[in-house]
């Protein structure tokens, strides 16, 4: 069978979630499969480490696709050209988007669709890009993966899509997080937090995300508990917008919130070992990555009791309602006063992690990819 694949989100050192799925993901199916043929498809010339068995053909296409104009040119006039040639049995696509002008069978892995929720969070074109081709990508799609329980309902409900045509495909967790060492922690905290116990928020920073309100909960939770507990907020801040201003700048204790742009794996590992907790409030989430990596470091969590984050943590997270500032104070309140509380999350957490992995990953989306080419 050939496969062609979109690995356009495999960029070199600058990896997120989705580009982590597809790294994960793809590197164990191309090497548990070498009787199949893998068209690796960039958009930019390509790290050698993206190519992870001899059964994989690395092949670029203009442009770089970083506006919707270069969506559209690259999937609606590229890569029909490139398929042509190619005459591939499956086009897989890990990050949901598909050509319409194909007639290849696909298989996207739409992760979430927060845009139809949240469609003014995004520049004006991005979210009428999405919001106009993702319905269409769904119902040509001869299958569908998503990441949830809840992604899979969402998706059927909104864009009319038959559940049993759509596949859970849960996340993995990076192998390089786990615990750390008393000494780790406190070199961590010593880099990073002044010596100080530390609050941790991991994500990009996107309205959904709900770092205004977390921000807000913080302020509050330092205007009723003395202490010199901090906030590390680490994230691109590429789409911060005038409200996570607004609540950064009325904060009483701006003074104790830390902002870094992106960790390598090593340094985030170090941070999470060290955290007094994760705080982790989105609106949205089509799964939750930074909950199962926090578990799998021995951290606490608090998340939202929406959406899927509810379904991640299960009983092992302390949920709050993301809408609600006093509830989010509450939350860290209780993790800084209750030992008993923190350690039992822990616990549960180290548990329910192990429901997770990227070798379950990579065998359900392969379970996938061979529906769709049987159902072809």
């Amino acid at each position: 069978m050939k496969i062609a694949v979109n690995t356009r989100l495999l960029l070199k050192g600058k990896l997120d979630g989705i580009g982590w799925f597809s790294y994960e993901s793809l590197k164990r199916i191309t090497q548990n499969h070498p009787e199949h043929q893998f068209y690796f498809i960039f958009d930019r010339p390509f790290h050698e480490e993206f190519i992870f068995a001899n059964n994989i053909e690395p092949i670029v296409i203009g442009p770089p696709t970083r506006h919707p104009i270069l969506y559209y040119i690259w999937f609606e006039q590229r890569l029909p050209a490139l398929f042509k040639r190619l005459q591939p049995d499956l086009f897989l696509s890990p990050d949901g988007y598909l050509s319409l002008k194909t007639t290849c069978p696909s298989l996207p892995v739409m992760h979430d669709i927060n845009f139809h929720h949240f469609p003014k969070d995004l520049p004006f074109a991005y979210s009428k890009y999405y919001n106009y081709y993702f319905p269409r990508f769904a119902q040509k799609a001869q299958r569908i993966a998503t990441v949830s329980e809840y992604s899979k309902q969402d998706i059927s409900k909104v864009f009319g899509i038959a559940p049993d045509k759509i596949d859970v495909v849960y996340n993995g967790i990076n192998e390089k997080y786990g615990p750390t060492t008393l000494a780790e922690k406190e070199a961590a905290r010593q880099k990073f937090s002044h010596g100080k116990p530390f609050f941790l928020f991991v994500g990009t920073l996107l309205k959904r995300k709900n770092i205004a309100r977390l921000l807000l909960g913080f302020d509050r939770f330092k205007q009723q508990q003395e202490s010199d507990v901090q906030l590390l907020v680490v994230g691109n801040k590429k789409w911060w917008t005038a409200d996570m201003e607004e609540a950064y700048k009325g904060m009483n204790y701006a003074s104790s919130v830390t902002f870094l742009n992106y960790l390598q794996p090593n340094d985030l590992q170090s941070v999470m070992g060290a955290a007094l907790a994760k705080t982790f409030v989105p609106l949205f989430e089509g799964f939750g990555i930074p909950i199962i990596e926090a578990m799998r470091c021995e951290l606490p969590v608090m998340t939202s009791d929406a959406s899927a984050t509810k379904e991640v943590a299960q009983d092992a997270c302390l949920l709050v309602n993301p809408y609600e500032v006093g509830e989010i104070a509450n939350g860290m309140s209780r993790l800084y006063n209750e030992p008993a509380l923190r350690q039992g999350l822990i616990e549960k957490g180290k548990r329910r992690c192990q429901d997770f992995s990227w070798d379950l990953t990579a065998s359900r989306l392969w379970q996938c990819i061979e529906r769709t080419t049987l159902n072809k």
